[in-house]
């Protein structure tokens, strides 16, 4: 083999260019990012569905978006909400990374969406209907769009992508990681040249149901690794990266917000909805075996941190388990809410402007930390610091644990 070959063959190094984000405090990145700067929080009485007979409703929904700010091609009212935020955080992160839609179309692009929900919200609406009025009473434009796979192929269409291969991964609250985990392997094979990744999710009544039915909707705030935390408070939104190859984002000469250095996956199905602590700490041990770092590089860890009492305690068990001295370690799910499928794209997003800004997010909403917890969360005011490598934690029903690991980037 001779050395072209070779080099061509070698493993690419992967950098996220361009960020979409489609959140509660604030749509696009300068208002992302003084949200998380300024530990905006979103919460507020739930308007997507009627919440009577509920003892408490609060969320945190997404108020002034309105899609046809940012789609183009597609009629949006094709679109269910999700796939809306989907196909609009794409848009932006293709325009923050410097890239028309006409530079993405002579490239191999990847698109791959998570979700918790897909058009759960639309699906909600057609059973209201057809319990109500019978099955002729239902809207055949919003059973149409009510497929979760739109969520990624509906960023095709708008984009007007020729050689592009679209997937909707569906591991609920870790699906956000996943999603970036299939593009940095397929840029980093070689596969493809241009990601967009991350996830997205809209508030509906069966999430907030399910949720409140097990006990775990929060009263009034979200409270991660706080002693007195009662639980998650449902979101919605999108986030979503673009990820090239360092060869490419050098030639063109874009801004890189940061570099993917690895991950980590695993399932390990102990129970439908609790988290095992032994089997986060293997996937965190593997995220840092793939990503070449120790724990002791890591700057501060952005937890999936969902303030119930069984999640806060056995991913801060997880955390004591792997580092001898756990770094700062915070939620930004005070300030968002659970947004599911999009939780850990746009955990990832905040990861990658605290690498750019210089600053660690708060967990907000905190008064007194968990001595179970044992960890130092942030409490309430963002913090200045040299951020180098950032470990993002997701976990998800079934034992689904996806951890990202992100680093500055520097020449080698």
């Amino acid at each position: 083999m001779d050395e072209v070959d070779e080099a061509r063959r070698a493993p690419h190094r992967v950098v996220i260019t361009g960020l979409g984000v489609v959140t509660s405090i604030g749509i696009g990145v300068p208002e992302f990012l003084a949200g998380l700067r300024s530990g905006r929080s979103a919460v507020k009485p739930i308007t997507a569905f009627d919440t009577a007979g509920f003892a408490y409703s609060n969320g945190c929904g997404i108020e002034d978006f309105d899609p046809a700010d940012w789609i183009k091609t597609v009629d949006p009212r094709e679109l269910g909400r999700a796939a809306q935020f989907s196909v609009a955080a794409a848009r932006m992160a293709a325009a923050d990374a410097g890239l028309e839609p006409a530079d993405l179309r002579d490239r191999r692009v990847l698109v791959s969406v998570g979700t918790t929900d897909g058009e759960s919200r639309d699906l909600d609406e057609l059973i209201e209907r057809q319990l109500a009025e019978g099955p002729g009473a239902l809207d055949p434009v919003v059973a149409r769009r009510a497929t979760a796979g739109l969520l990624s192929a509906s960023v095709v269409r708008e984009l007007e992508l020729v050689d592009a291969e679209a997937v909707t991964i569906p591991t609920a609250c870790a699906a956000g990681n996943y999603a970036i985990g299939s593009g940095y392997d397929a840029i980093r094979a070689g596969e493809v040249e241009v990601v967009l990744a991350g996830g997205a999710d809209a508030i509906c009544r069966k999430t907030f149901t399910g949720f409140y039915r097990l006990g775990t909707i929060a009263p009034e705030v979200c409270q991660p690794f706080d002693r007195d935390r009662k639980g998650i408070l449902t979101g919605e939104g999108a986030g979503i990266l673009l990820m090239e190859s360092l060869e490419s984002a050098l030639r063109r000469g874009a801004r890189i917000y940061a570099e993917v250095l690895g991950y980590g996956l695993n399932c390990d199905a102990h129970h439908p909805v609790a988290p095992d602590r032994d089997s986060l700490a293997r996937c965190i041990e593997l995220a840092h075996r793939n990503a070449g770092v120790e724990p002791g590089q890591v700057d501060f860890i952005s937890a999936h941190g969902t303030g119930t009492k069984a999640n806060d305690v056995t991913e801060a068990g997880a955390i004591r388990q792997v580092f001898a001295e756990p770094p700062p370690t915070v939620s930004v799910k005070g300030m968002l809410g659970h947004t599911m499928g999009a939780a850990s794209a746009l955990a990832s997003a905040a990861c990658a402007l605290a690498i750019t800004e210089g600053f660690i997010p708060p967990t907000v909403n905190h008064r007194e930390t968990d001595e179970e917890c044992g960890l130092d969360p942030v409490p309430n005011h963002a913090r200045t610091a040299d951020v180098r490598v950032v470990q993002n934690n997701a976990l998800a029903f079934g034992g689904n644990n996806a951890v990202l690991i992100l680093g500055r980037y520097g020449p080698e």
